[in-house]
């Protein structure tokens, strides 16, 4: 009969007082799912590309989105350009204020999904 070997025991999963740090987190994956911190390093950078990839360039009329199952939904939405214009001042009544020219910009938004939302 072949002996069975007992896996080791992974630690209890405890709330940190502080943010975690990158190092912290990526041993504590690791121990929790048999992977090296090296492996757990590569799943993370491999992540971050897939999402910088499917968020990039989006359209005015076309957001683009990613979503991380069960955790979070990111949406980026492309701003165009706005020109320098006079506006009411609402904090002197009847004065008028400029509003400087903003460049085109991509605005990233982050949202909790339901899952996420329940564990907390």
């Amino acid at each position: 009969m072949a002996a069975k070997t007992a896996a080791p025991k992974t630690p209890k999963l405890v709330a940190s007082a502080k943010p975690r740090k990158k190092g912290e987190l990526f041993s504590l994956l690791g121990d929790h799912t048999q992977l090296t911190r090296k492996q757990v390093a590569a799943v993370f950078e491999t992540l971050g590309k897939v999402m910088a990839t499917d968020l990039a360039k989006p359209k005015a009329d076309s957001p683009r989105i990613f979503v991380v199952p069960g955790m979070m939904k990111l949406t980026a939405m492309f701003k165009p350009a706005s020109k320098a214009t006079t506006k009411a001042n609402p904090f002197k009544p009847g004065e008028m204020m400029e509003v400087k020219a903003k460049p085109a910009k991509t605005v990233l938004k982050i949202r909790a999904l339901k899952a996420l939302k329940g564990a907390v």
